[in-house]
């Protein structure tokens, strides 16, 4: 058994999460998405879908971004014209 990093939980089904070299232990996605997942520097939610990244700053969504003045983020690219 290993101790959550985030609740101090004993669990027998803890995980590791390996990343940018350093092994975090959990008891579940809920404690690892707490200690690991950025915050949108807009709203403050954390981001544990794609998000978007602007200048090494971090947003939930593309509204948050230009709601914070990055005006060339896009939720989606209008579609192309069939040849």
């Amino acid at each position: 058994m290993a101790a959550c990093e985030t609740c101090g939980n004993d669990y027998d089904m803890s995980f590791e999460v390996h990343a940018q070299g350093v092994v975090h232990t959990f008891d579940s996605f809920q404690c690892a998405i707490q200690a690991m997942a950025p915050i949108c520097e807009h709203c403050g939610a954390k981001v544990i879908g794609h998000g978007v990244e602007v200048d090494r700053t971090w947003y939930c969504c593309a509204h948050c971004a230009r709601e914070a003045g990055s005006n060339a983020i896009v939720d989606r690219v209008p579609a192309q014209a069939s040849a």
